[in-house]
């Protein structure tokens, strides 16, 4: 049984090392520190049975880690640990493909539990409740949202469904440098510090409440109207 621990904290490594070791039968560890590793790892090691995955890493940004990890060998399972407790992470994470969320304040036993049942096939969901709070039309996210142009609510959606800088700069036939413009611009609008911020911010259905009065660009146009502005 061979499961890849990627943080990039020591101590929480050690930590969930000794829990597995000694929780799990003929349990072998690997550490990787940042995604770049894990990624080489899991291209070079084709018999991993478990990814327990950090979602902030040095080199990567909110769910670019889980979406490269999962692109490269999409049937290895992960499980992600995250020190936030949040339902709406816990779909998104989800909705990327992982099988579990487990927040890092879990005992060791509830750590190994929560490993087992993803080795085992089965998802780890279970303490996370799901986000169906009705946001009010007052609410400031939803405000916030709506101060986007309508190109930086496509980025903002792009975000959302995992992609990288440069696969919307792609998408949207733009450079990468207006790509990190937008998000920037994205970031200011919504008064958050990260991409993770941002898209948890415009989950639980708070994006299509408050684009629902904006008329979103379909892709083709969208395109067209970054490359123009790209120009």
């Amino acid at each position: 049984m061979i499961i890849l621990i990627v943080d990039d904290h020591p101590l929480v490594c050690s930590a969930l090392e000794t829990t597995l070791m000694s929780g799990i039968e003929d349990c072998r560890v690997i550490l990787a520190h940042s995604c770049a590793e894990a990624l080489a790892v899991v291209r070079e090691c084709d018999d991993i049975d478990l990814v327990l995955l950090d979602l902030k890493l040095p080199d990567v940004d909110g769910f670019q880690g889980l979406s490269q990890i999962r692109r490269a060998s999409p049937r290895l399972p992960v499980l992600v640990i995250s020190g936030l407790e949040d339902a709406r992470l816990a779909q998104l994470v989800s909705s990327h493909g992982a099988l579990g969320f487990l927040n890092k304040k879990a005992r060791a036993e509830e750590i190994v539990a929560a490993v087992s049942s993803v080795l085992a096939g089965e998802t780890v969901f279970s303490p996370i409740t799901p986000y169906t709070k009705a946001v009010p039309e007052s609410d400031p996210a939803i405000n916030a949202i709506r101060t986007l142009t309508p190109q930086q609510a496509v980025v903002l959606r792009m975000l959302g469904e995992g992609l990288l800088n440069k696969q919307i700069a792609y998408e949207l036939s733009i450079s990468e440098s207006t790509v990190k413009a937008h998000v920037s611009a994205i970031l200011k609008k919504l008064d958050v510090s990260s991409r993770m911020q941002a898209v948890l911010m415009a989950q639980g259905g708070v994006f299509d409440q408050a684009m629902g009065s904006m008329v979103m660009p379909v892709p083709e146009l969208a395109s067209a109207a970054f490359a123009s502005a790209d120009r």
